[in-house]
């Protein structure tokens, strides 16, 4: 399928006119790709109710063109990202903040997708004031490249550090922006996010006129191979929500993966999130790995991965993987890190199993769709938001309603010595 005259709706040309950003209208001024803010996609969810729509991580090329082939089956507008340790300056990725977006309109205009997609800047992480300067420099090179939405994570520092980081940074969003932020480093269940936190960085980031569409919480999921049944906590994540309510902020649920069907339906149905990240599935199922339905690796008797003779890449081409592995001690969820040295390896196969390696991903999100995060049909309802708009620009979902004097730094500072400075035991959790 491409694009032929004719082809496309009325409502599709015209936000197509006017929906896309202007660094996307720069980058690629004849594309038919409609590419857009992340809060294009946040207010679908929100006009449809109760749905949630995936932001895959692009990690590798078949993965993008299997969810975009899924989305448009579904008629989902949906979000492709990448995180900053997957596609950031020391990436394990081929797919980084920069070619994110290339990618995606490229694969947009071959097969004529005409569902709306964000490109999101995933887990941009601040663990330090040296971050912060340096972020300055590069967050604008990142929307110079196509990125649409970003999710400011500087959860890894203290609350008070975190809320100033978001403010630092704010101002070098374009205001169309879509805009994510964080609380409670994700660690499965260690460290798990409170409402007062939450309600404090919210109500900080409101009180000087930073309104974000999204906040990420450690709800009691893990990145990676998930190892327990603990996954995501339902009621905590209501409860933070409910307090949240008035500032209009939808959730982001990170670490979807391993996570069953039910669970996420109750994600949909009893909390305000429009947004879960699937990472590791995407990869594994891509490479023709075993998963169950949840899209966890299944193990063998000696925890190697099983690799399924009809799926992803060729067998060969496997045993190759796992040597690689094998000689340089990866194991278990760091197989995440052959992305980057085998993507050109896999490129170069027939084309037959290229299909099969983009196919697996396009089935496993068109069930995630469809099934779990009822996302259908959320495409038409995207359309709608912009040309209701006017613009590419859907402005805040809230106003100010803090009182910039109760935020002083001193007051910043006061406030987070009453919250639970508990976040956790330390290491690396990054994606």
């Amino acid at each position: 399928m491409s694009f032929k005259k004719g082809t496309v709706s009325e409502e599709f040309e015209n936000a197509l006119k006017i929906g896309r950003p202007p660094n996307i209208v720069q980058l690629f001024p004849n594309s038919m790709a409609l590419i857009v803010s992340g809060k294009v996609i946040d207010r679908a969810m929100i006009k449809k109710g109760k749905a949630m729509t995936i932001a895959a991580n692009g990690r590798n090329h078949f993965v993008i063109r299997g969810a975009l082939r899924a989305a448009q089956r579904a008629n989902a507008a949906i979000i492709l990202e990448i995180a900053k340790s997957e596609g950031g300056g020391n990436a394990y990725c081929p797919v980084n903040y920069w070619n994110l977006a290339r990618q995606t309109d490229a694969v947009m205009n071959e097969l004529g997708i005409t569902v709306p997609v964000a490109i999101h800047a995933d887990h941009y992480g601040i663990k330090s004031e040296k971050d912060v300067e340096s972020a300055r420099v590069e967050i604008p090179t990142m929307f110079e490249a196509g990125i649409t939405s970003i999710a400011i994570d500087a959860s890894h520092m203290p609350d008070a550090d975190n809320l100033s980081a978001n403010l630092a940074l704010k101002t070098y969003l374009p205001e169309w922006a879509g805009y994510e932020t964080e609380i409670g480093e994700i660690k499965g269940k260690l460290g798990l996010s409170t409402a007062d936190e939450a309600l404090f960085l919210i109500q900080g980031l409101n009180a000087n006129d930073a309104f974000p569409d999204w906040i990420a919480l450690n709800n009691g999921t893990t990145h990676g191979i998930e190892q327990s049944d603990e996954g995501i906590q339902v009621p905590l994540t209501a409860q933070i929500h409910e307090v949240l309510a008035k500032y209009n902020i939808s959730g982001a649920q990170h670490g979807t993966s391993g996570n069953s069907s039910e669970r996420l339906r109750n994600i949909v149905q009893k909390t305000n999130t429009t947004k879960a990240n699937v990472a590791t599935a995407l990869q594994m199922i891509s490479w023709g790995v075993k998963v169950n339905d949840f899209g966890n690796a299944i193990l063998d008797e000696h925890g190697e991965f099983l690799k399924m003779p009809s799926a992803g890449m060729t067998d060969d081409m496997w045993h190759e993987m796992v040597h690689y592995a094998n000689e340089r001690d990866i194991k278990g969820g760091n197989y995440k890190k052959l992305n980057l040295p085998f993507e050109n390896k896999l490129l170069a196969l027939p084309r037959d199993i290229r299909e099969r390696m983009a196919q697996g991903v396009e089935d496993f999100v068109y069930n995630l769709l469809t099934q779990a995060f009822n996302a259908q049909d959320t495409a038409p309802l995207a359309l709608e938001a912009i040309l209701e708009a006017g613009s590419h620009d859907l402005g805040p979902k809230s106003a100010r309603i803090e009182d910039p004097n109760q935020w002083t730094e001193d007051k910043i500072q006061e406030r987070a010595a009453t919250l639970d400075p508990d976040k956790g035991p330390a290491g690396d959790f990054d994606d």
